[in-house]
């Protein structure tokens, strides 16, 4: 037999010895895709079926395109530099290079970056003195980049009324100007070598007789472009060989269609679906968890994970009290898998939403454990984050120059580089700092520098507001929440901003002092307080170099949609609540007829399927939103694993709520609250106990859900109802039993 089919298994030797004919290849997590995509394109160069050039094989980042080209040096005796392998963009660049003249642009065009794209955009808007707030160009970018997308240019886009036909009239103008410029940006890239293709027949021809085999990677994350430039090149009697997972298509906010995989099949008249169902990567019991999850969604092609690495353990869910809680016990769980002999660069932290993070990190840095934010930046170093802890600065010191330079203008209140110029040199002359020569710029630029003060004027005169709800306030009068509202994709930067005020929150409750009825809440002292100068410096301690460098044997943090295509030994997946994963953004939510909750349980298998050996799932009763404590039910996707593949680490949690106390108190739904202490301590140390009803002269009627401490810094958390959740220092409070 030829050495190049030696260990594959019968599916995986079906698929690289298929004869030319198209075939759709179903390939699983962890089933070894690549090396059937590799190993295809070596067995029919290496039987003469087809020569090098006439294989085109197209993947989505430069690291798989470099990994197949390295996999396929090793196997053949040729030099697979000269093979057209590469990215949608890397390809459609060097067909477009090669043509430039049939497609309208000079030699040397230059290709935009997001960052560039946008610069473009702002400069188009100036130029047609255009309002930004009205047309952000962030927004606009996007805009323009989803119609690409679908094959349309400005001309074709339907507008309905004047906003729409302004819109599409400045799609009009960008194309104009980058056309002038020479320049094109990504989605052109797609675009033009489609059109290209599609108008000029010759040039079409020659390249669907050339490429005899089209092999395509990661086929799932096509969009609707992609697929259709796929099938021009096929046009000729091309043979399309494609290998992806519907289970695994989790881009459908960037213009996946995961439709294209049965478009692929009906179209084309597919009789070669091969599955790819023996995994390599995970033990049994993970997988069968992975395939319970996933079957209930009803639009897939369907296939069942399995492995000959037994069963292994058993899936592990934890109930946690609050988020704080769920983060700490991840940590001293990481702590236990390293006293183990588990590395930590092989444990890895996965969350639904890039927010999340925050308490995790909060717990690893408290616990002196190195971390690794895989493929996004540390909470406190995000840009959201850093222009809300300007304000704040500036709240403290008006005198700080740094933060005043960073939001005088943003969000854009019309100061340009000359006003700033005229500033620093009335500073420079004055010496004194930029805020305090604000009165001495005069003209235009120094009335809208006069209304920059005034705003911080009025965010000091809020100075004495609790902490969280001086930090709610800053954003939404500094123009942050609506200037982010207004971008596409800006409700991340939203939930991290909404996060920023639960690490408020969670830091007065942390470090704050008991008043003189018990309840602990920051120092009030000083002009504007204790709580906000010690939460800035918080902030600062943990946005410094704590990050580990490479080679640390660190965990690794991540949202799950980063996690796609790694692989751990280990791995937790935290905020498993109704709300958050599955998104609430998702229940109601429809594409192209398909449920947004049928993503949402794509990226769950996609998270269980990241485990080798271990798979945490855990939840929290409650999680601080907007500074607000929310109450969530388990996520769904809990249910939807079955019984006996799961070890529950506290009583077992149904849809319906929580073990509840036996008295629980007035505007507190029975169910909602387990007596899990957020330490080991079932009591306070001072006669009171977890889920015990007590009264407060201030608060009336709770429930005591929390307890930490001993003696004089014993402290009880308690649920008040109506009167919220209050954490009471026993002793100064004045609590009696109900």
């Amino acid at each position: 037999m030829n050495p190049l089919l030696n260990n594959l298994n019968a599916p995986q030797l079906a698929a690289v010895t298929l004869p030319p004919a198209h075939a759709l290849i179903l390939a699983g997590a962890g089933s070894g895709k690549t090396r059937v995509l590799t190993t295809r394109i070596a067995w029919l160069i290496s039987t003469g079926q087809v020569s090098p050039p006439g294989v085109l094989a197209v993947t989505f980042t430069n690291k798989a395109a470099k990994e197949m080209q390295t996999r396929l040096a090793g196997m053949l005796p040729i030099n697979v530099r000269g093979m057209l392998i590469g990215t949608f963009h890397g390809l459609c660049n060097r067909l477009l290079r090669a043509h430039h003249r049939d497609a309208g642009l000079p030699a040397l065009f230059q290709i935009l970056d997001s960052a560039d794209q946008q610069a473009a955009v702002k400069r188009l808007l100036k130029s047609l003195n255009v309002d930004d707030e009205k047309f952000p160009p962030r927004e606009l970018c996007h805009f323009i980049n989803a119609q690409k997308e679908q094959g349309l240019r400005a001309a074709a886009v339907e507008a309905w009324d004047d906003w729409a036909k302004k819109r599409a009239g400045l799609y009009e103008a960008y194309e104009a100007q980058c056309q002038r410029e020479g320049v094109v940006d990504f989605a052109e890239l797609l675009l033009r070598s489609y059109e290209l293709l599609e108008r000029n027949e010759p040039l079409r021809r020659h390249y669907q007789e050339r490429f005899r085999h089209v092999l395509v990677d990661e086929f799932q994350d096509t969009n609707k472009l992609q697929y259709r430039w796929l099938k021009l090149l096929a046009g000729g009697g091309a043979h399309l060989f494609c290998v992806g997972d519907d289970d695994q298509s989790i881009y459908a906010f960037r213009g996946a269609d995961v439709g294209n995989m049965a478009d692929f099949e009906r179209e084309f008249k597919v009789t070669n679906l091969i599955r790819l169902e023996q995994n390599y990567r995970s033990h049994g019991n993970i997988l069968d968890a992975a395939n319970a999850i996933i079957k209930n969604n009803p639009s897939r092609l369907g296939k069942n994970l399995w492995t000959e690495a037994g069963s292994g353990e058993p899936v592990r869910i934890y109930e946690s009290y609050s988020d704080g809680d769920e983060a700490r016990w991840i940590v001293e769980e990481v702590k236990a898998l390293s006293r183990d002999g588990h590395a930590r660069a092989e444990i890895a932290l996965l969350y639904r939403s890039n927010a999340q993070s925050r308490a995790l990190e909060h717990a690893l840095f408290n616990a002196g454990l190195p971390y690794r934010v895989y493929g996004g930046l540390r909470f406190f170093e995000r840009k959201e984050i850093k222009d809300a802890l300007a304000y704040l600065r500036l709240i403290a010191n008006t005198d700080d120059d740094t933060a005043f330079a960073r939001v005088v203008n943003f969000p854009a209140r019309g100061i340009g580089a000359r006003s700033l110029e005229n500033l620093q040199d009335a500073a420079r002359a004055a010496s004194s700092s930029l805020h305090a020569a604000i009165p001495q710029v005069g003209g235009a630029g120094g009335a809208k520098l006069a209304g920059f003060a005034q705003l911080i004027v009025k965010l000091r005169e809020a100075a004495q507001l609790p902490l969280p709800e001086l930090v709610d306030h800053v954003i939404e009068l500094s123009g942050l929440r609506a200037h982010y509202q207004n971008e596409k994709e800006g409700q991340e930067r939203l939930a991290n901003l909404d996060e920023l005020i639960n690490a408020a929150a969670s830091f007065v409750a942390e470090e704050g002092t008991p008043n003189q009825d018990g309840e602990i809440t920051g120092g009030t002292s000083g002009e504007f307080g204790n709580d906000l100068s010690s939460f800035l410096a918080h902030a600062s301690l943990e946005a410094g170099e704590h990050q580990a460098g490479e080679g640390d044997d660190a965990l690794q943090l991540m949202t799950v949609h980063s996690a796609k295509g790694l692989e751990f030994n280990v791995v937790f997946i935290s905020g498993l609540e109704d709300g958050l994963f599955p998104h609430e953004n998702s229940m109601n939510e429809t594409r192209d007829g398909k449920s947004g909750l049928e993503e949402e349980r794509r990226l769950m298998y996609v998270a269980v399927t990241r485990a080798r050996q271990r798979l945490y799932l855990s939840f929290a009763q409650t999680r601080m939103l907007h500074g607000q404590t929310r109450y969530n039910l388990p996520s769904r996707f809990l249910d939807e694993v079955p019984e006996e593949l799961v070890k529950w680490l506290t009583p077992r949690a149904g849809r319906g709520g929580f073990a509840a106390p036996s008295a629980p108190a007035r505007g507190v739904t029975s169910g909602t609250y387990s007596a899990t202490p957020r330490r080991s301590e079932s009591s306070s140390g001072s006669g009171f106990r977890i889920g015990q009803s007590v009264m407060h002269a201030k608060f009336g009627l709770g429930v005591i859900v929390n307890a930490e401490g001993s003696g004089t810094d014993a402290r009880v958390q308690v649920n008040f109802g109506a009167a919220g959740m209050k954490w009471l220092a026993l002793s100064v409070a004045k609590l009696e039993a109900a």
